[in-house]
């Protein structure tokens, strides 16, 4: 039972930072605001993550770490079904991203979370997220530079900044083009994970 109980106050303490870190950023939130939110005490927070620093890079491994299985899984059946393919891999990096912003549970709030990591320099938030999911980005790269075998490292790694950039754009919902009220959003998220295919294919096989 006990457990049961652990698990959930766990739950509420990540969704509640995770919502106001989306807010109002890593250094705006304080751990007051995160009990108040989550209607727990301070000794729940210290029990579970020990530290404001812990709580931030677990609300980050709580969805990452799922992200991150389905995009090596759709990579490894890109490269078995489509061998030498740009467009498979980009969409097993693509798709599983933008399907984020669908998750009932949180996940647009996620979604603006990471939107913030890019814009705060935490540089202790960069160093956890290179240290446990750079090996993401670096299956992808490989993957694409096969692809790609006249493009430069240098450029390479340019243009896939450029592409994850435009990707966690998207996945925030900042640009221009909304979706339409006939459309569900299901099938908005697809179409734009189509136009970013296609863009970032265009711009990674660019002469």
């Amino acid at each position: 039972m006990s457990a049961t109980v652990h698990f959930s106050t766990k739950e509420r303490i990540l969704s509640a930072a995770e919502d106001l870190f989306a807010q109002f950023g890593f250094a705006g939130t304080s751990l007051r605001q995160v009990t108040t939110h989550a209607e727990v005490n301070i000794a729940a927070v210290n029990y579970h993550f020990g530290s404001k620093e812990n709580l931030v890079n677990e609300v980050f491994r709580r969805r990452l770490d799922e992200l991150s299985e389905k995009r090596l899984a759709a990579l490894r059946e890109a490269l078995r079904v489509h061998p030498g393919e740009l467009d498979p891999i980009l969409a097993a990096f693509i798709e599983p991203a933008l399907s984020l912003t669908l998750d009932r549970h949180g996940g647009s709030a996620f979604v603006r979370v990471l939107a913030r990591a890019y814009a705060e320099k935490n540089e202790r938030l960069r160093k956890f997220l290179s240290d446990n999911y750079g090996h993401v980005l670096r299956e992808f790269s490989k993957a694409i530079a096969a692809c790609l075998p006249s493009i430069g490292k240098e450029e390479l790694y340019w243009r896939l900044d450029f592409t994850a950039g435009a990707l966690t754009y998207a996945m925030a919902d900042f640009g221009l083009i909304r979706r339409p009220a006939a459309t569900t959003e299901k099938a908005h998220s697809q179409r734009a994970a189509s136009a970013l295919i296609r863009f970032a294919s265009a711009g990674l096989r660019a002469e």
